[in-house]
This record gives structure tokens, sequence and C-alpha cells, in this order.
């Protein structure tokens, strides 16, 4: 029986020591596990460390780079503003010259004598040329209390500008006057080009209502009819954008017919009537701008408007006039009452004057 229990004993003994060497190894195993994992989070926190780092600077970059975008941009922005405003102004300053230099005239009809005929060009007969010379008169303003007076002699003048001050006596009372040197406003002239064809005519408001090819085939019979005062065509030219176009005939003189008559009957897909004129080329050459001031005209400032204009503008008239005074013979001259503007024109060799 004891023997029994002892061999009992013994196999648990044994089981039990097989448990420990399994518990023991697994301990082992776990140990080498837990070394390798802990080696591993470190790893990965280092890693984790290192991207960290890199993202930072990434961030850190991104922000220099946007700074520094924004900064450019800021420039960008305030450079931009500054040539706005230089635009503005230049526009200013554009639209200031324009104006100054528009021409607002009327041209009166000039009666032409036909002289002879040029056979130097190829198309003798196909235009009609011309060529006109405009030119604008030098002027200034004169305002109120101020005087303009031309003498004779240049010395004249330079001797009275030479002078601070001159005392003018009007009867009893006497007016004190300032003479200064006067600087005439920018004048232009210029030549003006006129080329017009005797075989081209222009027409206008044609609406688009057929195919294009049919537009001009209709365009073209229509011009063509002798009832109507067309002849043959040569050419045509149409827009349906604009309802605008050119027809061109073979012979002169059917064009300038037309033209005067201003409207034309057309067939399209019912009568239409349309504008017609000649064919007009304009060139601008040969332009000039000057300015300056006139050697023999001086300006008469502060004077005191106690008289009548006329009997004041004498009193000037005879003062200046007499070499006592320094003065001379003079050509014209002309007075502005207080509260007045008058413009005053000149010829283009500033010798004589109008208002």
């Amino acid at each position: 029986m004891r023997k029994i229990e002892t061999e009992a004993k013994s196999k648990q003994l044994e089981k039990a020591e097989d448990e420990k060497s399994r518990l023991q190894l697994a301990k082992l195993s776990a140990e080498d596990s837990k070394k390798e994992a802990s080696k591993n989070v470190m790893v990965l926190q280092q890693q984790g460390k290192q991207r960290q780092e890199e993202f930072s600077k990434t961030v850190k970059g991104i922000q220099n780079d946007i700074s520094m975008l924004e900064k450019g941009n800021k420039d960008l922005m305030e450079k931009l503003k500054k040539s706005q405003a230089k635009l503005q102004a230049k526009k200013s300053e554009s639209a200031t010259l324009q104006q100054r230099f528009k021409i607002y005239v009327q041209i009166p009809e000039k009666k032409v004598k036909f002289t002879h005929k040029v056979e130097d060009s190829d198309d003798s007969g196909q235009h009609i040329k011309g060529v006109f010379t405009i030119a604008q008169r030098p002027s200034v303003l004169l305002k109120g209390g101020q005087a303009l007076i031309t003498f004779e002699e240049e010395k004249v003048a330079a001797q009275i500008l030479k002078m601070a001050k001159c005392t003018v006596s009007c009867d009893k009372d006497k007016v004190h006057v300032k003479p200064k040197s006067l600087t005439l406003d920018p004048f232009v002239k210029f030549e003006v080009h006129l080329d017009v064809s005797t075989k081209t005519l222009s027409f206008s408001n044609v609406p688009f209502t057929l195919t294009e090819e049919r537009m001009r085939d209709r365009l073209e019979i229509s011009f063509s009819k002798p009832s109507r005062g067309g002849g043959e065509v040569q050419r045509v030219d149409y827009d349906k954008h604009t309802g605008k176009g050119q027809i061109t005939f073979l012979n002169s003189g059917v064009a300038e017919r037309l033209a005067l008559k201003r409207k034309y009957v057309v067939d399209m897909d019912r009568e239409v009537n349309v504008k017609v004129d000649l064919v007009y080329n304009y060139k601008l050459k040969k332009f000039q701008t000057f300015c300056g001031t006139p050697t023999r005209t001086i300006l008469l400032c502060g004077i005191t408007d106690f008289q009548d204009e006329e009997d004041l503008q004498d009193h000037l008239e005879i003062h200046f006039q007499k070499p006592s005074n320094y003065g001379g013979e003079v050509e014209c001259i002309k007075y502005v009452s207080g509260g007045n503007e008058v413009k005053a024109f000149f010829t283009e060799d500033m010798a004589e004057m109008e208002a």
C-alpha cells in the first residue's frame, strides 16, 4: 500500500517538476517577448519623436513660406495700388491734354475751282483726294481787371516789362497797373488728308435674315439694278454681326450718285431701306504743337474798375503811347472790366489780337 502511495507521489512530483519546468520556460519566453516588445516600443517612440520633429520642421517651413507669400502679396498689393494711382493720374493727365487740344469748330463751306487733272496716278478717277490744313489760333484767357496791349515794336514791350508798375492818369484819378509777360495756351497745327473712293459705297442697317451667301447675292442683285440708279457690281463685303458693308462698282460715278440719295432699297425676304454713303479715309499728318510768349504783347494786371470800360481802355492806350512813359505806337489793346472773362486770339505771327 505504501509502495503504491510512494509511486503516486513520485508521479505527482515528476508532474509538478514538469509543470515547473514548463512554467519556467514560459516565463523565460515571456521575458524575452517583453524585452522584444520594450525594444520595439523604444524604437517606435524614437521614430515617433523623429517624425514629430520632422513634422514640426515641415510646419515651420510651411508657415515661413506662408509668411513670405503674405508679405510678397502685401508688397504686390501696394505696388498695384501705386500703379493704379499712377495709371489714374496718367488717365487724368491724358484727358486734360485731350480736352485742351480738342478743337470744336464748324468748318465753313468754301467754293473750289477745278484747275487741272492729275495724270500721274494709276487710279486716276477712282479716288477724290484732298489735303486740308487745320491751324488752331493761339489764345489766352483775359480775366476781369486785366488788359492786353500789343505794340508795333518789340523793344517797347521789353521796356515796359522792366518796370515793376506803371501809374496811369485817368482824369483826376490814378490807377496802378503791373506789366507782366504773357504765356499763350498750347495750340496745334496739322494736315487732314482725305481720300474718297468714287467706286465704293458703304451701307448700314442691313438685317441678317438669310444665309450669308444669299445675303451677298441679294445685295449684289439690288445694287446692280439700273432702274434704282445702280450699276455693275465688282465686289460685295458684308458683316452679318454689324449689318454694315461695302459695295464696289465696276465703273466710277455710281457710288457718288447713290450716296446723294442717302438711302437705297434692297430686296431681302422683304424690301429694306438701308443707309448709304461714300467711303471716306482720313489720315492725320504733320501734327505739331506750339507754345510760347509773344514778344510785342504784354499783360497788364491789377487794374481797378472805377470807370467805364471803354474810357479806361482809352486812358491806358494814351498812357502807353507816350514815349515819356517809355511807351510807343500801340497796335491793339483790349481791357476787360471786373467780373468778366474774354478769350483773346492771336494770329500765327502773334502780331494781331482779337477778343
